[in-house]
């Protein structure tokens, strides 16, 4: 019965959200808030994951790939479908959801347990609208930019591992990134991107915005909402690769 009064609360709280703003300037305020912390915010963990994805995988792939049948220009071919495809999205959003799903259920909670949310409703403020909103806008609109870098990102980094390590020349390299190439599958990970900034920022603000009792609690509704994050991410990318691909 737990599970189904989840869900019905989150659906609750999704449709709370859509209200008209008691002060423009101050929703828009905590937009570009939202939008600095979970977009410059990230930045940095996501740059060094996605370079070195990259690496990895020019690395993985010329080690399996043996056969002299096989032009080198395969692994770059491999590299750049396996990073737009899914370690780009996938993995990034993942890590995203450790980084900024935590920050977000923390600082709801913080608020819930500080009763900081009671005193925003006794001033008239829908708060559902003015604390998750930004969040969840924030984030649809940040992330699949992280997503659209991280691929650059993942690209380059294979290609730096793969002429560092002598594999193959930069040449070839760029030459199999353009053999093969299909611009549906950019378009598949920035679908996939969308709904997983959803659940980044839907999810650990529900855990957070509910959380009940003291700093113990703010801990545990944090660590669930990864959690939950994680394996929602993880089911909807089964669910999209199986009906788009």
């Amino acid at each position: 019965m737990k599970f189904f009064r989840d869900i019905g609360q989150y659906l609750l709280m999704i449709k709370g959200m859509f209200s008209k703003p008691e002060n423009g300037r101050m929703y828009w305020k905590e937009f570009m808030h939202q939008c600095a912390e979970i977009g410059i915010g990230s930045l940095g963990i996501v740059t060094i994951i996605s370079v070195f994805i990259g690496a990895v995988s020019t690395i993985q792939t010329a080690y399996q790939l043996v056969s002299p049948l096989i032009p080198p220009s395969t692994i770059a071919q491999i590299v750049r479908d396996t990073v737009i495809l899914e370690f780009a999205p996938t993995l990034v959003c993942i890590v995203l959801a450790g980084v900024a799903g935590s920050r977000i259920a923390s600082e709801l909670g913080n608020m819930r347990v500080s009763e900081q949310i009671d005193a925003l409703e006794i001033m008239g403020i829908n708060t559902k609208a003015y604390l998750i909103m930004p969040k969840i806008i924030a984030a649809l609109l940040m992330i699949p930019m992280l997503v659209v870098l991280a691929m650059a990102l993942g690209i380059w980094g294979g290609r730096l591992a793969g002429t560092a390590a002598n594999i193959l020349s930069g040449s070839i390299y760029d030459k199999g990134l353009l053999e093969g190439f299909k611009p549906y599958n950019v378009i598949f990970a920035l679908i996939k991107s969308y709904v997983f900034a959803f659940i980044i920022a839907s999810t650990p603000a529900f855990y957070g915005y509910y959380v009940q009792g003291g700093s113990l609690e703010i801990g545990r509704a944090s660590t669930k909402a990864v959690v939950v994050s994680c394996i929602l991410i993880l089911f909807s990318d089964y669910v999209l690769s199986a009906l788009l691909l």
